[in-house]
C-alpha cells in the first residue's frame, strides 16, 4: 500500500470515515487516521490522472480510499440497525433502511482490495477549488447517484463525464450505482480483502 501524499503531497482529501460525517454518523471502525492508502500501481495511476487534470485547472478531492475488511462490517451492521435513522434525510431521504443492504452496502467490498477510490471533480483558480455540482453528495443512497442518471441536469452530466473520461485515461472503471465510485482492476488484490486499520 502507498500513501497517495507520497506521490501527490497537496491533494485534497475528505476522508468521510475516520470523522463523524458520513452515513453512519460516527467515526467508523477500522479508521484511525484521515489518510488514503491504494496499492502501488492505482496510486500511481490516481497521480497520473491528478497532474493531468491539473493541467486544465482541475483536480481532484479524495473521499475513500482503501477501506479495512472490519469497516465494511461495521457497515453491515449499522444497516442491520434499523432503529438507527439519524443520517436519513442527508443520505437515503427516499429509502426505508431495510432497503440499504446489496445494491447500496455489500458485506464484501472493493475498496478492501486496495484499488478503488471514492472522489470528485473540483475546479480550480489558483489555490481556490470549487467541487463541481454532480447532482448529488457523496454517499447519497437513490437512483440520482447512478451515474447515467437521465433526472440530473446537462451541467451535472457533463461533470459526471468528465470525471469519467479522466478516470478511464488511467483504466479505472466506474460502478455506475455510484458516480463517485471507481476500481483499478489491474491494480486490484483479486483474492485477497486486507483488514489492516488506516491509521
Amino acid at each position: 500500500m502507498t500513501d497517495i501524499r507520497s506521490l501527490v503531497p497537496d491533494i485534497a482529501e475528505t476522508i468521510h470515515y475516520a470523522g463523524s460525517d458520513n452515513f453512519t454518523g460516527g467515526p467508523v471502525d477500522g479508521y484511525r487516521a484521515s489518510k488514503c492508502f491504494l496499492r502501488t500501481a492505482a496510486a500511481e495511476a490516481l497521480a497520473r490522472v491528478e497532474r493531468d487534470l491539473r493541467k486544465d485547472g482541475y483536480r481532484l478531492r479524495l473521499w475513500d480510499c482503501y477501506r479495512p475488511a472490519r469497516a465494511v462490517a461495521s457497515f453491515v451492521r449499522w444497516a442491520r440497525d434499523l432503529s438507527d435513522t439519524r443520517t436519513q434525510a442527508a443520505h437515503y431521504p427516499n429509502l426505508g433502511k431495510d432497503k440499504l443492504l446489496g445494491e447500496y452496502i455489500a458485506p464484501i467490498s472493493g475498496h478492501s482490495r486496495g484499488a478503488t477510490v471514492d472522489l470528485t471533480l473540483m475546479r480550480c483558480e489558483g489555490k481556490q477549488c470549487t467541487p463541481l455540482d454532480m447532482g448529488t453528495a457523496f454517499d447519497f443512497f437513490d437512483p440520482r447517484a447512478h451515474t447515467g442518471d437521465p433526472g440530473i441536469d446537462a451541467t451535472q452530466r457533463a461533470n459526471r463525464q468528465h470525471l469519467l473520461r479522466a478516470m478511464a485515461e488511467e483504466g479505472f472503471v466506474n460502478y455506475p450505482q455510484e458516480w463517485w465510485h471507481y476500481s483499478l482492476p489491474s491494480a486490484a488484490a483479486a483474492d485477497t480483502i486486507y483488514d489492516v486499520p488506516v491509521e
